[in-house]
């Protein structure tokens, strides 16, 4: 009953966020299963680097080579052979993408060196996090200066994410389906850097 109620309410969120007709869906398979995101029409930069990167191959090879439980999973380096992008992406962030669970994101160096909060031309992450108590986000309102909404407030009490990172990263996409992959790579054992003892590798495709 708790897995069915669980599956009814992110179906429920993905539905209040997603445009099934318009949005391009992008299928990352791994070892572990698949996962299949849908890319935001509103983050057009990052959405169009995504789909490139993905058509020319780029991903294919490449590993999730930072992972870390109840917070997320990231990859999307240049695999062997391949030169790392050297281009960055102006940020597109917006308050209505937060970082719920299955929201993906674009790394980017820290603020020291990267004050305009640019994105990585091809290292994203998807956000697994935690689930989180009201009196929780009002703490976090208080110290990030901001208000979540109640859509939002309910996302992060019932399906949970990583709230601490809005308004930090630009959030372009969302996963649909295989939120239990992202689970079974969360759970990998890891060695220093938080980088999987075993090859998490991917291979990515537009569907």
């Amino acid at each position: 009953m708790k897995k069915l109620i669980f599956s009814f309410l992110l179906t429920l969120f993905i539905s209040m966020t997603l445009d099934a007709q318009n949005q391009t869906k992008v299928l990352i398979h791994t070892d572990y299963g698949d996962i299949t995101v849908a890319l935001y029409n509103d983050t057009p930069l990052h959405r169009d680097n995504f789909i490139k990167l993905a058509k020319d191959g780029f991903y294919n090879g490449s590993i999730f080579h930072r992972v870390i439980n109840a917070f997320m999973i990231q990859g999307g380096g240049a695999p062997a052979g391949k030169a790392e992008v050297t281009y960055r992406i102006p940020a597109e962030i917006l308050p209505n993408h937060i970082h719920k669970y299955g929201a993906l994101a674009a790394a980017r160096m820290g603020d020291q060196v990267n004050p305009k909060k640019e994105s990585s031309g091809s290292q994203f992450y998807i956000v697994q996090g935690q689930k989180y108590t009201d009196a929780q986000l009002q703490q976090f309102e208080q110290r990030m200066g901001k208000k979540f909404t109640d859509e939002q407030r309910k996302a992060y009490t019932t399906v949970g994410g990583t709230p601490h990172l809005d308004g930090g990263y630009t959030v372009f996409g969302e996963v649909v389906s295989g939120f239990d992959v992202i689970d079974k790579i969360a759970a990998v054992k890891t060695g220093p850097m938080d980088k999987p003892l075993q090859d998490v590798k991917m291979t990515v495709k537009v569907l």
